[in-house]
């Protein structure tokens, strides 16, 4: 089973007032560190994917060595985000499945990840969830099945909108971190604590 990461760094912070993905945490970046956490886990492959400002972004990881894509329609929502993304994957080899993560979540680590992947194995199910303030969220991993109903998402659509068409197929894992992102200063300072 191939798998492939699409890591989800296109946004441009407005809550925040800068660059999320440029926020430092635990010495790296966070588009750095999510970066680390895919290609230390089980994962295949993995696409960054920009929109905002791109070229600033590409300050935050070494893009000479790290894949990435562009979207440029980022403003449009997640959706064109996560198909941009599995997009590049598919056309560099089609991976078996996809993991969707985002940039701005700091305590997902490679353990995270290979759990999602080996529920995946194990409960035989299409969608594996995280599970987080009684919600399911990302990441989340999907297998090919899928991929043609993620390039169909609309706007701000995101994954959600499977996990709830496709709740018979569907595994969750708990991530009780999960809840933890970083939209607001007030956000940043909560990590800091906990760092």
């Amino acid at each position: 089973m191939k798998t492939g990461v699409v890591i989800l760094a296109a946004g441009s912070s407005s809550r925040l007032g800068r660059p999320k993905q440029l926020l430092e945490f635990q010495g790296k970046t966070l588009l750095q560190k999510a970066i680390n956490e895919a290609s230390g886990s089980h994962a295949d492959s993995l696409v960054v994917v920009l929109g905002w400002n791109p070229e600033l972004i590409q300050t935050g990881f070494d893009s000479t060595k790290v894949a990435f894509t562009i979207n440029p329609n980022w403003e449009s929502g997640m959706a064109a985000s996560i198909q941009a993304g599995l997009r590049f994957l598919v056309e560099k080899g089609e991976p078996d499945q996809v993991l969707v993560m985002l940039c701005d979540q700091p305590l997902v680590d490679d353990v995270l990840l290979n759990r999602l992947i080996r529920k995946g194995v194990s409960s035989g199910k299409g969608i594996v969830a995280s599970f987080y303030a009684d919600s399911l969220g990302v990441p989340a991993l999907f297998s090919k099945t899928y991929f043609p109903e993620l390039l169909s998402l609309k706007g701000q659509e995101g994954a959600k909108k499977l996990f709830h068409q496709h709740q018979e197929d569907l595994a969750r894992v708990d991530f009780p971190n999960g809840v933890i992102d970083l939209d607001t200063e007030e956000d940043l300072r909560r990590l800091e604590g906990l760092g």
